[in-house]
């Protein structure tokens, strides 16, 4: 979503700007700075070739992978994903030719496509920004197959935590929590004032309303924007993305990267924060985190090796995600579970969202009981 420079910018910015709700202490800086550190070790033990890694796999395939989690051996689960695991359910991803959101975004009139996502350009124009949200707001779609079987995953034990980049909430919408999740780009399940003097939190519900009645939301106790807890390029990240990293990284039995690109920063250079020995099983459309080498030795992603002879650890499933999660969940025995489930969830949102239908129309309709018709609609100059 930026060019190389503003990504670079991005992990390089300091964690003390961080939105109020999201930044908690001191504490959780200096927890930055030593992930920073650590980070820093990792990359130059690579670069020298220090260290030994233990092949953990028997065959670096879907099946060996299947095999590995059924041992018994694998406890701890981390899950990086992104806009893929949600095409699924009608959310475009970004870059893909023709139907990518960056392709389609003609009509906002933008300067380029990623303005929409700038920081300094949405305080300017919140415009084109609160369009867009009106047609991808959170609780239009359903999780998909793939979110399902993370919250599977969840439910068998063996999911430690999900890294996202989406900002749909879809994993939220699937059953897993705010301490499942680590929303690295974000969220819109709450808001806050932009003022830095304010930074009043607002909550979804209130975000939507302001959003579906086109208004641009306003803070109500200042008067300045509200924005979405998503992150801006010109934004940190979350602190917690920093602090809980250093904890779970080097943890992980078992890396699974789903629906990205590994093109954006600093998310993706997280592949590299596993141990030499945890293998890392990508479900893609096609293979990714194969880049530059010197980019690789830098952090900025890469590292993956899926066809070397020096391959041990790395396994690329190239489908869709939800085929890729079907096709693990048979070779681990839930496929029919895991069917149930997708099943029983989506029956049980259409059931909520045809109550809310209904009771949305009992409401209007009392409203026009209560109120006398008017002599005629107004024009658009008297609106």
């Amino acid at each position: 979503m930026s060019d190389a420079s503003e990504l670079r910018n991005k992990e390089e910015e300091t964690v003390s700007s961080e939105p109020e709700g999201q930044s908690e202490d001191s504490s959780e800086e200096e927890s930055a700075e030593d992930t920073e550190m650590d980070l820093l070790r990792s990359l130059f033990s690579t670069g020298l070739g220090l260290g030994s890694a233990e092949k953990v796999l028997d065959d670096l395939t879907l099946e060996g992978v299947a095999r590995y989690i059924n041992s018994g051996k694998c406890k701890n689960i981390l899950c990086m994903v992104g806009a893929g695991i949600s095409t699924s359910a009608g959310i475009p991803d970004f870059r893909s030719p023709g139907t990518g959101l960056y392709a389609n975004l003609q009509k906002y009139n933008l300067p380029y496509p990623e303005a929409i996502f700038q920081i300094d350009y949405f305080k300017k124009h919140p415009e084109p920004f609160f369009a867009l949200a009106r047609e991808l707001y959170p609780g239009q779609f359903k999780p998909t197959i793939c979110h399902y079987f993370i919250k599977m995953m969840k439910d068998k034990g063996l999911l430690k935590r999900c890294y996202t980049q989406n900002i749909d909430t879809l994993e939220r919408a699937a059953g897993l929590d705010g301490n499942d999740l680590i929303e690295a780009h974000g969220t819109f399940h709450t808001s806050h004032c932009v003022s830095s003097f304010c930074r009043s939190e607002y909550t979804l519900g209130w975000m939507k309303e302001k959003i579906f009645s086109d208004e641009i939301p306003k803070c109500d106790k200042c008067s300045s924007l509200v924005k979405p807890d998503i992150v801006f390029f010109g934004e940190s990240l979350p602190a917690r993305v920093f602090s809980t990293v250093k904890k779970d990284f080097p943890r992980c039995d078992l890396l699974i990267i789903m629906g990205t690109s590994l093109q954006v920063q600093p998310f993706a250079s997280l592949i590299s924060r596993v141990s030499k020995g945890c293998p890392r099983l990508l479900i893609n459309m096609e293979k990714a985190g194969e880049a530059d080498p010197m980019l690789g030795f830098l952090g900025f992603g890469g590292g993956m090796d899926f066809d070397s002879e020096k391959a041990y650890r790395d396994v690329a499933h190239i489908s869709s995600c939800d085929e890729g999660c079907l096709a693990l969940a048979d070779l681990l025995g839930w496929k029919a579970e895991l069917e149930e489930l997708v099943k029983t969830e989506h029956a049980r949102i259409d059931s909520q969202d045809e109550k809310e239908k209904e009771k949305s129309g009992e409401s209007k309709g009392a409203a026009a009981e209560a109120s006398p018709a008017p002599a005629a609609p107004p024009s658009k100059a008297e609106e």
